[in-house]
C-alpha cells in the first residue's frame, strides 16, 4: 500500500473512531439521565401521596374538632333557652298571681263602694227627715233660717269693726305724733353719712415755678387754649410753685385740674397737646359719671334706670350744695325716705326712687329760667318715670302740691338730709359686719350647712344638707329664715333668698 494512502486513511479513521466514541458516551450519559429523571418522578410521586394523605388527617381532625365545637355550642344555647323559659314560666306565674290579686280587690272595692253608697243614701235621709223637723219646729224653711243667720253675723261683725275703728282711731289721735318723732328719730339713728364742702376752686401743685411761664406760652397762647377748652379761669399770681383754678362748675373744674396736672406731668404743653389731653380727659370724666351713676344705683337696689338716667345721676357726684355733695345727699335721702316708708307701710322702692331722683335737676347740663325741682321733673318725665316719682321731684320744696304720701316722705328725708351736714356713713367694718350677721343668722337653722352674703348683702345663698331636709321643707325654711332676718336684722332695701340643695352620689370604678 502506497505510504500516501496510509497518511490519508489514518486521519479519517481517527475522525471516525472519535465521532464514534463520543456516540457511545452520548448514549451512555442519556441513558444515566433517563434513569435518573425516572427516580426523581417515582420518588415526587411519592411525596405528594405523602402529602396528600397528611392533609386529609388535617381535613379530617379539623373537621371533627369543628364538629365538636358546633356541639358544645348547641348545648350552652339549649341551656340558655331554658333558663329563658324558666324565667319567663316564673313571669308568667307571677303575673297570674297579681292578676287574681287585683281581682281580688277589685270585688272588694266594689264591695265597699256599694256599702258606702248605702249608708251616702241613708245619711241623706237622714238629714231630709232631721231639716223637715228643724223647719216644723222653728217654724222658718232653710232659706230664711240662712237669710237670718247670715243677717245676725253681719250686724254683729259691723258692730265689731265699727268699735274696732273707734278705738284705732282714739289711739291713732294719742300716739300719731309721738309715732311720727319715733319713725324719724328711728330712721335718723340707722342712717350715716359723709358730706363734702362746697369749694369753687382748686389749687394744682407745680414742681417750681418757671413751669408757669410755660403754662402761660408765648404771648400767652397755651394758657388761653386750657382755658377755652375747658371753660374755666386759670389765676398764675404770685403764690409759690402754685396754679388756682376757679370755676362755679365743677366738672368743667375737674376736667382743668386733671389735665394741666398730666401736662405738667407729661412736660410737653402746646396748644396741640392740650386739646389732646382735654379731649381724652373729658372722655375719662363722662365714663366716671356713668360709673357713678350705675354705683349708686347697684348700692341703693334700684333697678330699670335707663342710660340718660344714669347719667343724670353720676353728674350729681360732681355737684355740691350748701355743705353736702349732691350725690351723697340724694343716695342719703334715698335711704332716709325708704326707712321712712317701711315704717309707715308705704310703696317704698318709690319713695327711694322719687328722693335719688329728687334733686336731679342740679346736674342738669343746660340752663334755664327754672328752679332745680322744675328742671328735674321735666328731665324724669322725658325719662319715662311714674308720675308718683315726678309729682315727688316737683313738690320736694312744696312749688307744686304733693299727690302721693311718698312725695311727702321725700321731703322730710330732704329737710332731714339737709339739716345735718358733716354726719359720717357706715364704715367697713360696720358693712363687713352686717354681713357677716346674715350669714349667721341662716347657719343657725338645723340643716344649713353654709350660707353666703352676696351683691353687697342683697341676696343669700344657702346651702342645705339634702339628707336632713327633704324638698318638701326647702320652702318652708326659706320662708322660717327670711322672717328671722326680718326680725333680727336691720337692712335697706330687700334681701333675695336663694335655697341649694343636691343630691351626690359618688362611685369608684375598680
Amino acid at each position: 500500500m502506497p505510504a500516501y494512502l496510509l497518511y490519508i486513511i489514518l486521519p479519517i479513521a481517527g475522525i471516525v473512531l472519535g465521532w464514534t466514541i463520543r456516540w457511545i458516551f452520548a448514549r451512555f450519559q442519556l441513558s444515566a439521565s433517563e434513569q435518573k429523571a425516572e427516580r426523581v418522578k417515582q420518588d415526587a410521586i411519592k411525596e405528594a401521596e405523602a402529602q396528600k394523605k397528611e392533609l386529609l388527617l388535617q381535613a379530617k381532625e379539623q373537621l371533627i374538632q369543628e364538629q365538636k365545637q358546633q356541639e358544645r355550642e348547641n348545648r350552652d344555647r339549649r341551656a340558655e333557652l331554658q333558663r329563658f323559659e324558666s324565667r319567663v314560666n316564673k313571669k308568667e306565674e307571677l303575673i297570674e298571681t297579681r292578676s287574681q290579686e287585683l281581682e281580688k280587690r277589685e270585688k272588694d272595692l266594689e264591695a265597699k263602694v256599694g256599702d258606702l253608697k248605702r249608708k251616702e243614701t241613708n245619711l241623706n235621709q237622714k238629714e231630709e227627715t232631721l231639716r223637715v223637723e228643724l223647719e216644723r219646729i222653728s217654724g222658718l224653711t232653710q232659706e230664711e233660717a240662712k237669710a237670718l243667720i247670715i243677717k245676725s253675723l253681719e250686724n254683729d261683725a259691723r258692730h265689731d269693726a265699727q268699735a274696732l275703728l273707734n278705738k284705732i282711731d282714739q289711739e291713732a289721735q294719742l300716739t300719731a305724733e309721738k309715732k311720727a318723732q319715733e319713725i324719724l328719730v328711728s330712721a335718723i339713728q340707722r342712717l350715716a353719712t359723709e358730706t363734702t364742702s362746697d369749694i369753687t376752686v382748686a389749687t394744682v401743685s407745680l414742681p417750681s415755678d418757671e413751669m408757669k411761664g410755660r403754662i402761660i406760652g408765648r404771648e400767652g397762647r397755651n394758657i388761653r387754649t386750657l382755658e377755652t377748652l375747658t371753660g374755666v379761669d386759670i389765676i398764675i399770681d404770685d403764690t409759690p410753685e402754685a396754679v388756682v383754678i376757679s370755676s362755679f362748675d365743677p366738672i368743667r373744674k375737674e376736667i382743668a385740674r386733671v389735665s394741666l396736672e398730666r401736662l405738667i406731668s407729661d412736660g410737653r404743653i402746646h396748644p396741640a397737646r392740650i386739646e389732646e389731653i382735654v379731649l381724652k380727659v373729658t372722655r375719662e370724666i363722662q365714663q366716671k359719671i356713668y360709673e357713678e351713676g350705675e354705683k349708686t344705683l347697684f348700692d341703693l337696689g334700684i333697678h330699670n334706670m335707663g342710660q340718660d338716667g344714669i347719667r343724670a345721676i353720676g353728674r350729681l357726684y360732681f355737684r355740691t350744695s350748701y355743705g353736702q355733695n349732691v350725690l351723697t345727699h340724694s343716695k342719703e335721702v334715698a335711704e332716709l325716705a325708704s326707712l321712712i316708708a317701711a315704717e309707715i307701710g308705704c310703696n317704698k322702692e318709690l319713695a327711694k326712687r322719687a328722693a335719688l331722683l329728687h334733686d336731679i335737676g342740679k346736674g342738669a347740663e343746660n340752663d334755664s329760667d327754672q328752679n332745680h325741682a322744675e328742671v328735674g321733673a321735666e328731665i324724669a318725665r322725658k325719662m319715662g318715670e311714674d308720675p308718683r316719682v315726678v309729682n315727688a321731684i316737683a313738690a320736694h320744696h312744696n312749688d307744686v302740691e304733693p299727690q302721693t304720701v311718698e312725695a311727702i316722705i321725700v321731703q322730710i328725708a330732704d329737710a332731714i338730709s339737709a339739716a345735718r351736714p358733716g354726719a359720717r356713713r357706715e364704715t367697713v367694718d360696720n358693712y363687713v359686719k352686717r354681713l357677716e350677721n346674715l350669714e349667721e343668722t341662716a347657719k343657725k337653722f338645723e340643716g344649713v350647712e353654709q350660707a353666703y352674703a352676696i351683691q353687697a348683702g342683697r341676696e343669700l345663698r344657702i346651702l342645705v344638707n339634702n339628707e336632713k331636709i327633704p324638698d318638701e321643707q326647702v320652702k318652708d325654711l326659706a320662708k322660717n329664715i327670711a322672717k328671722q332676718i326680718e326680725t333680727d336684722l336691720r337692712y335697706p332695701g330687700k334681701i333675695k333668698i336663694t335655697m341649694i340643695r343636691e343630691t351626690r352620689i359618688i362611685e369608684y370604678a375598680r
